[in-house]
């Protein structure tokens, strides 16, 4: 499933439009779906879209290692 692989291999995950969830144990439940996909990154809530550009530009997150850790055939593009 392509948004699971790329909820997976995020840097950083924007949990956008916060402001329409009235109740928090919605949000609180959604953080820990994103969560038990990916332990690593960080989840920024923003209400359109707004985030500060330095939460998701120049952060030098990505890590070959990890990702070749969670994902064996990431460089093999034979198959795409």
């Amino acid at each position: 499933n392509e948004a699971v692989e790329q909820v997976a291999f995020a840097d950083r995950l924007l949990l956008n439009k916060v402001d329409l969830v009235p109740d928090e144990s919605e949000l609180k439940a959604v953080e820990l779906r994103l969560r038990s996909i990916n332990k690593f990154a960080p989840i920024i809530r923003t209400t359109n879209s707004a985030v500060d550009v330095a939460n998701v530009l120049g952060i030098g997150a990505f890590d070959l290692q990890r990702t070749l850790e969670n994902d064996p055939e990431f460089l093999d593009t034979e198959g795409e």
